[in-house]
């Protein structure tokens, strides 16, 4: 009985000093999925990603300039003629504090003006965090490099839109 106690006791160090080795080698590997990330441009050295928004999808590359913003070829202001528009697309410059000092080229399609918007902002959000890594961690806290997945919803047969009813006529 005493030897089953004694072998209890040292299968019980022999577990959890296994334990500690098995901790101990995936904190190294933590380490090293940490690493700094490295900036991903092209040989223009222009960084480029891919933004979405409902039904709008915006293609953007981002430069290092004098922060100049063209829209499907026209300029911000042009584009997007409302001042709420223009915010949107400038927040991810003021969250990373490099604002004027990147210029930005963007195609956009599909959607409407709203959609569109927040579109070129993922967009340009994804591009600056692959051009400068160091902006991430602004970016991401302040929510920029998540998609929005929030679209309409499909209508379904025998509703009138997507959830409304037909009106009820009791006679």
């Amino acid at each position: 009985m005493a030897d089953d106690i004694k072998s209890l006791d040292q299968l019980r160090d022999a577990v959890t000093a296994n334990a500690g080795a098995v901790q101990g080698s995936t904190g190294a590997e933590a380490q090293s999925a940490a690493a700094p990330r490295e900036p991903q441009r092209d040989e223009f050295g222009r960084a480029y990603a891919t933004g979405k928004r409902k039904d709008a999808v915006a293609r953007v590359w981002v430069k290092p300039g004098s922060g100049r913003v063209s829209v499907n070829g026209k300029d911000i202001d042009v584009y997007f003629a409302r001042p709420v528009l223009q915010m949107i697309l400038r927040q991810p410059f003021d969250v990373a504090g490099v604002a004027g000092q990147y210029d930005v080229v963007a195609t956009v399609a599909g959607g409407g003006l709203s959609g569109q918007a927040g579109a070129v902002k993922h967009g340009i959000s994804k591009a600056l965090q692959l051009h400068e890594p160091s902006l991430r961690p602004a970016l991401k806290a302040a929510g920029f490099l998540t998609r929005d997945a929030r679209v309409v919803e499909r209508k379904k047969y025998g509703k009138a839109k997507a959830r409304r009813s037909f009106q009820f006529s009791k006679r």
